[in-house]
């Protein structure tokens, strides 16, 4: 999401120049925690449209919450061929596969469900590693830090990543990605 809402924000403030937007990204979970304990936000994008729910919920939340897209995650390698899909994850090349951490971040979640529905996550929980959100496992491939991920289809298309082209991990493998949005009722100055 960095990559769209970074031009969305420089395409907004060229033409409204009386306006100061400042973004934040970070894990759908943490964000959502640090709303939750009142962080003065405006309005919350998060990877999926639970968290967002659960604003509303709490009360920390005004409008209706609403949907802005569906994700989809993909193999991505900057040294590794991946076009064999899911099944390339089982190659003793294979030492680290990054994924977000699934514990608080909707990706991370996707790709062990698809890992799951292919039955190869026994195989590879070990070769594992977290970033903390999506774009920070991306970092781990790019950097070679880990040798593939399992990534959100707008990063890996992102210019960082263009040199090589995803394998699109079929998306009923996983449950699917409604991302949301809502306005929060923290910043009074909003």
């Amino acid at each position: 999401m960095k990559y769209a809402m970074d031009e969305i924000v420089n395409l907004y403030m060229k033409y409204h120049t009386d306006v100061k937007i400042n973004t934040v990204y970070g894990s759908s979970g943490n964000m959502f925690t640090q709303i939750s304990n009142g962080a003065p936000y405006d309005i919350y994008y998060s990877a999926d449209i639970e968290y967002p729910k659960k604003l509303k919920l709490m009360g920390k939340a005004v409008g209706n919450v609403k949907p802005y897209a569906i994700g989809r995650i993909v193999l991505w390698s900057n040294t590794l061929n991946t076009t064999k899909g899911m099944s390339s994850l089982l190659s003793p090349s294979v030492k680290k596969i990054a994924i977000a951490n699934p514990d608080h971040a909707p990706y991370g979640r996707a790709a062990v469900a698809a890992l799951k529905h292919y039955g190869i996550y026994g195989n590879v929980k070990d070769k594992l590693i977290y970033g903390e959100n999506i774009s920070q496992a991306a970092q781990y491939v790019q950097t070679k830090s880990a040798d593939v991920g399992i990534l959100a289809l707008s990063i890996a298309t992102s210019p960082a990543l263009k040199t090589n082209l995803p394998y699109l991990i079929p998306q009923s493998s996983h449950p699917l990605l409604v991302q949301g949005y809502v306005q929060v009722t923290n910043n009074t100055d909003a």
